[in-house]
């Protein structure tokens, strides 16, 4: 008898304690009645038979949601997003007396549902598969903060993790994809094409230019200078040669 005494007193005293971790904070409701104190980390002793103790998080909590949004043509696109979330721990009581502790299921769900419908609504479908994705996100989030911060809720983000867009618009948007990149090779093409043509003519130019200045410049003088210096460096090679000249343009024959 001593022993089921001791044992049934044993497990009174285990039931009735309590640790408290570095993350959370709690707050004791005795006969449906909250505490006006809130139990920061630690070891505590309650009354499991009168009391039940409520433990919040003060940590980051990601909640994590699959729901179907609307776009703005009318089709519904599956997603999966994750709401970052903190509590104030300044409005627990508040929390727990207006909400109680299922407070994610009785409000920070339903306003999220309410918020992304509405913002998503306003963007076409493939705008969640762009870089308006992170607008988007953006005005979810402060949606969701107009409405939870002053009811002791801090969003911290709203992440869409997942998009699953219908097939057929996944098509469009890849063929749409090809034909742009399609027309960015023809651009690249023609442009190498005009940058060559303008190099051609660049070219033609200088080279009509070149002749025009060495035409200009070939004096009779020149002309005749340059012929005794022809006849000069022929007169030095030991090779035998014919050279047939009317005594101005040497025109040389080889011997074989």
């Amino acid at each position: 008898m001593y022993k089921l005494v001791l044992f049934v007193a044993s497990l009174m005293i285990m039931s009735s304690c309590v640790v408290i971790k570095q993350d959370q904070v709690a707050v004791k409701r005795t006969l449906g009645k909250l505490s006006s104190n809130k139990l920061e980390s630690g070891f505590y002793f309650y009354n499991p038979f009168i009391t039940t103790l409520l433990k919040l998080p003060l940590r980051t909590v990601n909640l994590e949601v699959s729901l179907n949004l609307p776009s703005k043509e009318g089709l519904t696109i599956a997603s999966e997003i994750s709401i970052l979330y903190s509590i104030n721990k300044d409005k627990i009581q508040e929390i727990l007396t207006t909400v109680g502790d299922e407070y994610e299921n009785q409000l920070i769900l339903p306003v999220f549902r309410s918020a992304s419908a509405d913002v998503c609504a306003r963007f076409v479908a493939k705008d969640l598969h762009s870089g308006e994705r992170h607008i988007i996100e953006n005005e979810i989030k402060q949606r969701m903060s107009d409405l939870l911060s002053n009811r002791g809720f801090v969003i911290e983000a709203v992440l869409m993790k997942s998009i699953k867009l219908p097939n057929n618009l996944v098509i469009a948007i890849e063929e749409k994809l090809a034909a742009e990149q399609d027309a960015m090779r023809m651009k690249f093409v023609i442009d190498k094409e005009r940058l060559e043509a303008e190099r051609k003519l660049i070219e033609a130019e200088g080279t009509s230019k070149a002749q025009k200045v060495l035409s200009e410049g070939l004096t009779e003088e020149i002309i005749k200078f340059q012929s005794i210096e022809a006849f000069r460096e022929l007169s030095k090679s030991p090779n035998a040669k014919v050279i047939v000249t009317d005594g101005k343009t040497p025109f040389l024959i080889k011997n074989d």
